[in-house]
């Protein structure tokens, strides 16, 4: 099964949090922009939290995480 071209896979750093998954970004587009458009929080699925520390927090199909409290993004490696 091929990959959702629309699905990007990134790394995203808060304070405490590094988490992982995916945003739907259009082809061609940057992050940098993405963020730039997005309203109060951005949605990422298939979701990995983890503690800056390395516990794993949770792990969900969905959440939303709060532009306001995110350091860094990056696509993921």
């Amino acid at each position: 099964m091929a990959m959702d071209e629309t699905k990007t896979r990134v790394v995203i750093l808060t304070d405490a949090y590094r988490i992982s998954g995916q945003i739907d970004l259009v082809p061609g587009a940057r992050i940098t922009d993405f963020l730039h458009e997005a309203r109060a929080f951005i949605a990422v699925t298939h979701a990995e939290v983890w503690e800056i520390g390395g516990r794993k927090v949770l792990a969900a199909p969905f959440i939303n995480v709060s532009r306001d409290h995110i350091h860094v993004v990056t696509p993921e490696s």
